[in-house]
């Protein structure tokens, strides 16, 4: 069993910033990546950011500059920093873990967490 757990999403000001983590618990043996998703209403889910188990970072280019994606090993927790936050990043975000080595294998999803920026 694999489970990920998300928090740190809520309603924040356009201008702010918050912090997403994601806590990886179970018997994941290998993770190819790591990354954050994001779902808005009407919209398709989409890449926010991503980092593969040999430290590579993806961006969307809708957040890059402005988000930041980093790992603690040792606590099996992924982060996605996020500043300069805007209406359009109002979504449900997901934490994604692809598991395998070398190539992609089985994907496991967190529930979501609701970030809303609004004034």
């Amino acid at each position: 069993q694999v489970t990920l757990v998300e928090s740190g999403g809520g309603l924040v000001q356009p201008g702010g910033s918050l912090r997403l983590s994601c806590v990886v618990s179970g018997s994941l043996f290998s993770i190819y990546a790591m990354g954050w998703y994001r779902q808005a209403p009407g919209k398709q889910r989409e890449l926010v950011a991503a980092v593969t188990g040999g430290g590579t970072t993806n961006y969307a280019d809708s957040v890059k500059g402005r988000s930041t994606i980093s790992r603690d090993n040792a606590k099996n927790t992924v982060y996605l920093q996020m500043n300069s936050l805007k209406p359009e990043d109002t979504a449900v975000y997901y934490c994604n873990v692809k598991s395998g080595f070398g190539m992609p294998g089985r994907d496991y999803w967190g529930q979501g967490t609701q970030v809303t920026v609004s004034s």
